[in-house]
């Protein structure tokens, strides 16, 4: 979960609160959601046990229309466009000392983000046990650099740093649009409360561990993000805090100087290490709509040497490339949220819905329903929310986008289209030999 967002959203979500008030509260209230949402993901992963996140949960809740919307749109927008997010944030703040007082050029962080993704491209398709490495290594180093923020802003609030306190929440800017936005961004750097569904079939013990996972850890990550925020605001103003490239950098250099050079450093590690994780789960998404015949086979390969998908890999990797070559992160952030969370509300709907339809099914975890109620309008409530308060061409762009897929399914899938297949068998073969991989059950 401790990426790339804590480092960029703050400045957006004081933008869409207008208050340092309504901002910390925004922060807090974002823990909750998510928190009430990795419940129901806890109840929906023990329940199934198979790797692909809420793509499971469709096809047994809603059948394979709306799975493979899901798998169209995560695939091919969601993953990819994720991941875009947190390298463009590594290159940001990667950069940001060798630019001190101004925004780096758009050229410098686009490459820095490129050479990013190829390097977490090929670290996952090396090995997983070596992906699995990078991430222990950097999730170290981001608890690390979020202790030490948190502990510069106690040090600051100690001191009587409280000025920027006063009048907290006169907020001329607030309304329920507003609200809507600044939660897209505190939400964003919450996301990957739900990354352990992706790979339930790899886990230990997921009954146990899954749960568990949850329950410690986006507490704790609540408690981190408002505390990072409050340190923010010890030593930067409102103005400064929306006005600066990289917060994390402008406190370090206003807290722990001679050695405020740790926190770019450290930042940089701790988006890697988000995007080696982002990485990691979208290719076992790819991995299993294309062994489920919703994508094309090639992503459903497995290389028989390194046991990793190789193919759903490199796709992604290719579409994040593809992704920071036009946007910005904040466009980015908007897109990816709208569509993020109208699937969100669909997995408590899900949840929901299975509770009548698959009364048989073992559930070792089981929640209040209240909370997927809940959380099914609260994501009514983000969707439809910034639109009114905000239109943007990007929200009907990634409507569009979802169901143009059924286009896709009703030709290849539905009807299957015979000369498509066979244009595909070829293209297949090329792929299988040039990256030496095999279908899954030949690994078996």
């Amino acid at each position: 979960m401790i990426g790339s967002g804590i480092f960029i959203s703050p400045s957006s979500v004081l933008l869409y609160t207008g208050a340092v008030g309504p901002c910390l509260v925004i922060w807090a209230a974002c823990g909750v959601l998510a928190t009430l949402g990795a419940l129901c993901y806890a109840e929906l992963g023990t329940m199934i046990t198979k790797s692909g996140g809420e793509y499971s949960y469709f096809m047994e809740a809603f059948g394979s229309i709306v799975a493979y919307l899901f798998s169209w749109t995560t695939v091919m927008v969601l993953k990819p466009s994720s991941l875009a997010i947190i390298t463009l944030s590594f290159a940001k703040y990667a950069s940001s000392p060798f630019y001190p007082g101004c925004t780096p050029p758009l050229v410098v962080t686009k490459c820095l983000a490129a050479t990013a993704i190829v390097l977490i491209v090929g670290v996952n398709c090396f090995s997983v046990k070596l992906a699995s490495y990078v991430q222990n290594f950097f999730t170290a180093a981001k608890l690390l650099i979020i202790a030490v923020i948190m502990g510069g802003g106690i040090v600051m609030l100690a001191q009587g740093k409280t000025e920027h306190f006063s009048n907290a929440f006169d907020s001329p800017s607030l309304s329920i649009g507003g609200i809507g936005l600044a939660c897209y961004n505190g939400l964003w750097a919450y996301d990957g409360w739900n990354q352990l569904n992706f790979i339930t079939e790899e886990l230990k013990n997921p009954h146990r561990n899954l749960p568990l996972a949850i329950i410690i850890g986006i507490p704790l990550v609540s408690v981190c993000y408002v505390m990072v925020n409050t340190a923010y605001f010890t030593v930067m103003s409102m103005t400064e805090m929306l006005s600066s490239p990289a917060v994390a950098v402008t406190f370090g250099d206003r807290v722990l100087h001679p050695l405020s050079w740790i926190v770019p450093l450290f930042v940089v590690f701790s988006t890697f290490g988000a995007g080696n994780g982002s990485c990691f789960t979208a290719g076992r998404l790819a991995y299993v709509s294309g062994r489920e015949g919703h994508m094309v086979k090639i992503l459903s390969y497995i290389s028989p040497r390194r046991y990793t998908p190789s193919p759903a890999l490199m796709f992604n990797g290719f579409l994040a490339m593809c992704y920071i070559i036009p946007a910005d992160i904040n466009t980015l952030i908007n897109y990816f949220s709208f569509a993020q969370w109208t699937f969100y509300g669909l997995a408590a709907l899900s949840l929901i819905v299975m509770r009548f339809t698959k009364k048989e099914f073992r559930r070792p975890v089981k929640v209040p329903i209240v909370i997927p109620a809940l959380m099914v309008l609260v994501s009514c409530y983000l969707v439809v929310a910034p639109i009114f308060y905000e239109p943007a061409l990007e929200y009907l762009y990634c409507t569009i986008f979802i169901f143009s897929g059924l286009i896709f399914y009703y030709f290849l899938i539905y009807r299957k289209v015979k000369w498509v297949i066979r244009l595909m068998r070829p293209i297949t073969m090329y792929l299988q030999l040039l990256m030496e991989v095999v279908p899954p059950e030949k690994t078996e």
